[in-house]
């Protein structure tokens, strides 16, 4: 039977590419099992039926020998998209190589050079090799905005996030949100020679800093970073999900602001022939870099239009997550009615923490590297992204060189003076926590009580940003980010009347993926002299 609909859906499609009112020509190739990895087809490696490929705008399945046909649309960009049992090849970068570019007259001439023209041909094939599919688990890492702006920048990238997981990590996939540079183009090699050290096939994501911002018009702002990485728009397949990666900047050039988030025609032309290739029970993860819901309430940073079309796409699938970067903060949002999702559960979307913090700035600790908090009081880091069989997934916060269980940054007062008023309190930043995660701290191991969740700047980086200003000597290449309201920070009152001396605080946060964090700190009780 599913031999049946993938022949038929084959059929319907290359139809529908060859009525003459949609398309002039066609481009015909072959996926094929490549069992040598050389590359080339060669006389016994046979085709591979199934398969799915995409320009961008439609999407075909290969015949019984491997075959497929598509429009041929000038200035696309051709994609397998890759099936859970197989993995792509690796280009010179040693990142996946699964497109073909069609610029036969080459791109507009921009800054970074753009994509160069393209010598034409019979066939556009994709070699793919067989792989042992994980029997468990996915595993994989997520990098919001690495973001350099010159080299010492990604030595920054490559000392703190990159260099303390080779070789230990133990990921079979990885994701960049976006803001792959912080724009300037050149760096994508020297970014690709770090990423491409953890040995794992790594997905990026466009975001607004990875554009050209030479170019004319939206069509062409990302020649730049497709010549390196491909297709803007494209899905990834594993045992365990489906990955759906999503160009969502609009560029807008000569308006202010410059670009807004949103999707065009052609991406939900391709959201909606994939789509329908799945079954409805399928977790399905679509990565953009914008986020989908205004952080600042009211201030349309995506298109609401877009945002409910696309909502609507998804509403049947009963299990799908949203992930994005962009705020330089970290935050869960669950969608629902308000902004367009009308599924049966709330819709998750995880905001994730840059992996630059607040672009590299701060004071440098012993090691060189910037502190670089964000302005929401969370250290810089990724995350941690576990697909069970069934679609079910875990996520978990990792502070970049910090401990595995460092999941919740305390603030507190040193000294308080014995039988003050009590109106100090400390203050639990728990980085992946939202409106729903249960806080408690307690005092010398007495009764945990509940502590009251507040938005306001974390005090950590309020002091920081007092220390900035008093300071008469720059303390770091860039000033750490005034502090923002935090959306997952907690406040305890510090009891008054207690012994004199140190008094032990704990803190616990009951994690809906991890369970109990703990972290926990202390403060002294002092008389005071008249």
């Amino acid at each position: 039977m599913a031999h049946a609909r993938s022949v038929l859906l084959f059929a319907l499609m290359t139809v529908a590419a060859q009525a003459p009112a949609q398309v002039k020509s066609s481009i015909v190739g072959t996926v094929f099992r490549d069992d040598n990895g050389n590359g080339q087809r060669d006389p016994r490696e046979r085709g591979l039926e199934g398969v799915k490929v995409s320009n961008g705008r439609e999407l075909v399945v290969t015949d019984s020998q491997g075959h497929y046909l598509l429009p041929k649309r000038d200035g696309s960009t051709l994609f397998v998209i890759k099936p859970p049992e197989f993995a792509t090849a690796k280009g010179d970068n040693g990142l996946p190589y699964f497109w073909h570019h069609l610029f036969p007259e080459g791109s507009p001439k921009l800054r970074f050079g753009g994509i160069a023209a393209t010598a034409p041909g019979d066939a556009y094939d994709f070699a793919l090799q067989p792989q042992r599919a994980a029997k468990g688990d996915l595993t994989m890492l997520v990098f919001g905005d690495p973001q350099p702006k010159s080299r010492i920048d990604v030595g920054y990238y490559e000392h703190d996030i990159v260099q303390p997981l080779v070789g230990t990590h133990g990921a079979q996939l990885g994701l960049s949100l976006g803001d792959i540079v912080h724009d300037d183009l050149s760096l994508y090699a020297d970014m690709n020679r770090v990423t491409a050290k953890l040995g794992v096939p790594w997905l990026h994501v466009t975001g607004n800093h990875d554009l050209d911002f030479d170019a004319m018009r939206d069509e062409d702002a990302l020649l730049g970073f497709r010549n390196v990485f491909g297709p803007d728009t494209y899905a990834w397949e594993e045992p365990q999900a489906s990955f759906i990666v999503m160009d969502d900047v609009v560029y807008m050039p000569g308006k202010k602001p410059t670009y807004v988030g949103g999707i065009r025609e052609d991406q939900f032309a391709f959201l909606q022939a994939y789509l329908a290739t799945l079954p409805k029970e399928r977790r399905v993860v679509i990565s953009v870099h914008i986020p989908f819901f205004e952080p600042v309430p009211g201030v349309e940073t995506f298109r609401r239009a877009d945002r409910e079309r696309l909502f609507a796409l998804l509403k049947d699938h009963s299990q799908v997550l949203l992930l994005s970067a962009h705020t330089h903060n970290q935050r869960h949002y669950w969608h629902d009615a308000s902004t367009g999702w009308h599924g049966a559960r709330p819709l998750h979307e995880y905001n994730a923490g840059a992996t630059c913090g607040a672009f590299w700035s701060g004071v440098k600790d012993a090691q060189g590297i910037p502190d670089t908090t964000m302005s929401d009081g969370t250290p810089n880091g990724y995350a941690w992204l576990t697909f069970q069989r069934d679609g079910s997934y875990s996520l978990r916060y990792q502070v970049a060189r910090g401990a595995k269980d460092d999941a919740i940054g305390l603030h507190a007062p040193r000294v308080l003076r014995r039988g003050a008023w009590p109106a100090f309190g400390v203050f639990a930043n728990v980085y992946m926590g939202d409106a729903e995660s249960r806080v408690e701290y307690r005092i010398d191991q007495g009764e945990w009580k509940a502590m009251k969740r507040v938005e306001q700047p974390d005090p950590r980086l309020v002091a920081e940003n007092v220390a900035d200003e008093l300071a008469t000597t720059l303390r770091g290449f860039d000033r750490s980010p005034e502090a923002d309201p935090s959306t997952h920070l907690w406040r305890g009152t510090l009891p008054t009347d207690l012994t004199l001396g140190e008094h032990r605080i704990e803190v616990r946060a009951f994690d809906r993926w991890q369970g109990e964090q703990h972290a926990q700190t202390h403060y002294r009780l002092d008389d005071a002299q008249e």
